[in-house]
């Protein structure tokens, strides 16, 4: 008795595999590893766009650490700050914004989840226009007409010009459009949960919402807060333009708004040093990636 054999189709779902994954393999490498690796090169270069890159070894990282008087005293201290503050305040609110709508009504919760995620999609110039417009250093300005009449002021302020002002200001606008991607992720991610798992749950004895929170909707979702949290680390380390924005000035007014992004748009291509520039994005670079590993870490899977 002879028996069938049936020919194997690994070799084609690989080959499929390969054809649908390649855009994504070559857009990958274009836009992001191909860059990275420049800059990486370029960081030991100097090079002003004008001449060719000469190659200067470990220079520039030298004088970033040791004579760049504004990176070590204002860039490095704001950016720790703005990370510290906006990142999981930006990510805790996010989060806890997604849970709240997700109790409600689906007509009420798509409208209320546009508002919120609405400022993240002007964010930029449109919004640091609203913003001045808000903390206008003349009598004009809404706060300043505000606190003027109820007599909490005798004079307007320069709020976008005061060192003491600045990069509060620059935390309180990166929060206010801080609702972006990684907000509809973990509202969807809420949305997504098995509702049978809360009420057996409650049969076992689950009493409150908060550990309703903490036991079955937070560890159901571990994907959406990864995703989330990776992307509010990304968005916070490139808000740093905000403060230019807010400011019309780069640097800011005594580097009081002066974060690490800014830093690189000031060398990069207001002085034109971009091998300098270069090997400061490479510290940003690092930065981020040690913030990601902790996100990992928290929300990641174990042997990640």
């Amino acid at each position: 008795m002879t028996t069938k054999t049936v020919a194997p189709v690994k070799a084609t779902t690989d080959r499929e595999s390969i054809i649908f994954l390649f855009p994504y393999f070559l857009a990958f490498m274009v836009f992001i590893t191909i860059p990275v690796l420049m800059g990486i090169v370029l960081s030991v270069t100097y090079f002003n766009l004008l001449q060719p890159p000469q190659y200067v070894g470990f220079s520039n990282f030298i004088y970033l650490f040791t004579s760049d008087d504004a990176f070590m005293q204002s860039v490095i201290p704001n950016t720790l700050q703005f990370v510290i503050i906006v990142g999981p305040i930006g990510y805790m609110l996010g989060f806890i914004l997604a849970w709240m709508l997700a109790q409600l009504p689906s007509k009420l919760r798509t409208i209320l989840a546009l508002v919120l995620y609405s400022p993240s999609m002007t964010a930029g110039v449109t919004m640091a226009v609203m913003w001045r417009i808000i903390f206008s250093g003349d009598e004009s300005g809404y706060l300043n007409a505000f606190l003027l009449n109820v007599g909490f002021l005798e004079q307007p302020v320069q709020w976008l010009q005061n060192p003491d002002f600045l990069l509060n200001i620059m935390i309180i606008v990166t929060l206010w459009s801080s609702m972006g991607i990684g907000f509809l992720a973990m509202l969807a991610g809420v949305l997504n949960i098995n509702q049978d798992l809360y009420e057996a749950a409650y049969v076992d004895g689950m009493k409150n919402k908060a550990q309703e929170i903490f036991y079955i909707t937070i560890p159901s979702m571990k994907p959406q807060m990864l995703f989330g949290a990776v992307m509010s680390l990304v968005a916070t380390f490139n808000a740093g333009a905000i403060g230019v924005q807010l400011s019309g000035q780069n640097p800011t007014p005594q580097n009081a708004g002066q974060l690490i992004v800014t830093h690189i748009e000031d060398y990069g291509f207001i002085r034109y040093d971009m091998g300098y520039a270069a090997a400061i994005a490479v510290i940003l670079l690092l930065m981020v990636y040690l913030f990601s590993r902790v996100a990992f870490k928290l929300f990641g899977d174990r042997d990640v």
